[in-house]
């Protein structure tokens, strides 16, 4: 290699990693930490969201021409090779006169939820809105000649629930040029530029939903990035967000930038991910879109126990319902959240508005979260000796079960920390909560506890 090519190889390597420190410098908002922490307040406290995939793929249900998937029902359309005026060919077919924002939104607050995330537009192409940028859209295509997007962001303004939405920003199977999972293209109108494809459709339609829909979404969730989604690309959607600089977005962009938050899929990470906000988004049975053949249904047990251990790490808990191609949500995913809304309204302080459990190790017995001078210690196997055990140093000025507060639990110590002292039988099958009031920060045992907060009591309210 010549001097000279040697030069511009590595003239353009620095370009590039220039490009993507940049990338980066731009993912990090000039707000302070404490400005920051207002903006992510109310989707910590949060906890608990509901995600809805629903599209043009809830039509076949994970059947086409008698195969059924055995992959997520979304991407019927990849899996087997649909072609475009096929699967396009789907949309007179897709009128889902039972949708009713209302009653979703209900459903999402009855099961506890303090948010939802709907998928605008997934790889398929196909917009759930109305889309002047591409007529691919269910008002244009269909026979609903509706935006059910407006419908739920009427709903969830009237309820008090946030609204985000959910954007394949990267993957389009039915436009020219648009993102194809690994580059496998079976339809010759899939040829074509990304950039094209970026500017024509991409970005108008994150125009539309950042700008069309009051108030403006409190998520965008991105997906799926690849090659194709340049810092340069990039930069051009965050431009957009910057001009709502309350929306919380993910890390799902592409082009280097980090986000708001970590998206762990179908998965609670062991540790959390300590100094970043996350949310696990985890679907009820084994799929995102709806099919009809899926009745593996996770029990309301797991649902829950999952609910607590992403709490108790410090994480949101984003769980998805696939409503039909009717706008129905199946009655065993309803049946399961309103099931969980129940625990939660009589346990939600135990998990709304706290943070992670700050002790070494998650107890055997259950899970711990926190608020200033509380634990709750969610217990999934009560003890049947009635001595459930804590390594903490501090001391204890109350304890008591959530679900009976009037009932005071008393408590001993020894080298290992302490020891509550319960009632025999669990007060709830799924998981009981016991409360302890503390002195000072949470310290494990064998170490001096921190000070309670100069001129407060550490007493519980």
């Amino acid at each position: 290699m010549s001097r000279f090519f040697r030069f511009v190889l590595l003239l353009l390597i620095a370009l590039s990693c220039f490009a993507q420190v940049r990338a980066n410098e731009a993912d990090t908002s000039t707000q302070t930490k404490a400005e920051r922490d207002v903006r992510m307040g109310w989707w910590r406290d949060a906890r608990f969201g509901m995600f809805i995939h629903w599209g043009l793929y809830s039509v076949p249900a994970g059947v086409w021409k008698e195969r059924k998937s055995s992959s997520y029902g979304e991407w019927l359309m990849w899996n087997f090779k649909i072609p475009v005026a096929d699967y396009k060919a789907l949309a007179p077919q897709f009128d889902p006169t039972d949708f009713d924002a209302d009653a979703w939104v209900a459903l999402a607050k009855a099961a506890g939820m303090k948010y939802i995330v709907v998928t605008a537009k997934h790889h398929d192409g196909f917009a759930m809105f109305h889309s002047k940028a591409d007529s691919f859209n269910i008002y244009d295509a269909t026979p609903f000649k509706s935006d059910p997007l407006m419908e739920l962001a009427e709903a969830c303004q009237k309820q008090d629930i946030k609204l985000g939405f959910y954007y394949s920003q990267d993957q389009d199977w039915t436009f020219p040029g648009g993102g194809v999972h690994r580059d496998i293209h079976w339809d010759p109108t899939h040829d074509g530029d990304f950039a094209t494809y970026f500017k024509t459709k991409a970005l108008p339609q994150m125009e539309e939903l950042l700008n069309n829909y009051q108030p403006a979404p409190a998520v965008i969730w991105f997906d799926t990035p690849s090659r194709n989604m340049t810092p340069k690309l990039a930069s051009q959607i965050v431009a957009l967000l910057n001009k709502h600089p309350e929306i919380i977005w993910n890390n799902r962009l592409g082009g280097g930038y980090k986000g708001d938050t970590e998206t762990p899929e179908q998965k609670i990470p062991a540790d959390g991910f300590p100094g970043r906000d996350w949310e696990t988004c985890m679907t009820i049975n084994g799929t995102w879109g709806y099919k009809s053949t899926d009745t593996n249904f996770k029990s309301t047990k797991t649902l829950l126990h999952n609910l607590i251990d992403i709490a108790s790490k410090g994480g949101n808990y984003l769980l998805n319902v696939g409503p039909t191609s009717k706008g129905v949500i199946p009655e065993p995913e309803a049946d399961r959240l309103r099931e969980m809304g129940t625990w939660l309204a009589v346990n939600g302080e135990a998990i709304y508005g706290t943070s992670a459990g700050s002790l070494p190790q998650a107890p055997v017995w259950g899970r711990v979260t926190q608020k200033p001078g509380k634990l709750y210690l969610s217990v999934f196997d009560w003890p049947k000796d009635g001595k459930l055990p804590l390594a903490i140093s501090n001391q204890v000025t109350r304890a008591y079960l959530l679900a009976k507060p009037d009932i005071v639990l008393t408590t001993s110590r020894d080298a290992n920390g302490i020891t509550v002292n319960l009632p025999p039988g669990a007060p709830d099958p799924i998981a009981s909560v016991v409360v302890l009031e503390i002195q000072g920060a949470p310290a494990a045992a064998n170490a001096s506890p921190a000070p309670a907060p100069s001129g407060q009591q550490a007493s519980g309210h």
